[in-house]
Order: structure tokens, then C-alpha cells, then sequence
């Protein structure tokens, strides 16, 4: 699948698997957490930082974590990866273009306002 068809994908799909209240508060803080870990991986490895790197790497997954636990609170669970590849291309279209879109055109604070008390 071209990348282009995996951010249709996961556009068309993102309000079926992002509806928890939970999940959703869980991402506005996790994703940051991504982006900023990301960030901090390129600059260790132009500055070649071992302890950033290490330091960024641990931030990204922690971040990975999170955001799977608040999946399992989804009623749709998320679609499974078809292999390693997969979880490499969806996890950082979703982190660094999906999710920014998602916040960024209202949908994440129109599905927060939509969940029941």
C-alpha cells in the first residue's frame, strides 16, 4: 500500500477507532510526547548523542504504550499490523500527520464533545 493510501486509510477510519474519552485525552498528551521524542532521535543522531538517542527512543515507545492502553478503552479496536514494516510506516503517519490533522481541523475536540458524561 503507497503511503498516500495509508494516510486515506487512516483518515477515513480515525473516528471509528478514536471515539473513548480516555483514548482521546491519552493521545492529546501522548503524541506530543512522540513528535518530541522523534525530534530529539534526529538531533542525537546528527549530534551522534548515544544517551539521546537512547533517551528518545525510550520516549517514543513509552508514548507507543500509552496510547495502546488508551486503544484497549476503544469500543472498534484499532486494526491489527500485517508485519513489522506496517507498524513502522502507520504508527509514524498517524504520530507526525494523522493525529496533528485530526487536532488541528477540530474532529479530536468535536469527538470529545460528542462522548457521554
Amino acid at each position: 500500500m503507497k503511503i498516500r493510501d495509508i494516510l486515506k486509510w487512516q483518515w477515513n477510519g480515525y473516528n471509528k477507532f478514536h471515539n473513548s474519552r480516555i483514548n482521546l485525552w491519552i493521545h492529546i498528551v501522548a503524541v506530543p510526547v512522540f513528535i518530541f521524542g522523534t525530534l530529539c532521535f534526529i538531533n542525537s543522531v546528527i549530534s551522534l548523542n548515544f544517551f539521546s538517542l537512547i533517551y528518545s527512543v525510550l520516549l517514543m515507545a513509552l508514548s507507543i504504550g500509552v496510547q495502546g492502553f488508551g486503544h484497549n478503552k476503544e469500543e472498534v479496536p484499532a486494526e491489527l499490523f500485517s508485519g513489522a514494516k506496517n507498524a513502522f510506516i502507520r504508527i509514524f503517519l498517524e504520530q507526525l500527520y494523522t493525529f496533528p490533522k485530526f487536532v488541528i481541523s477540530g474532529k479530536w475536540y468535536s469527538a470529545l464533545r460528542n462522548q457521554k458524561p
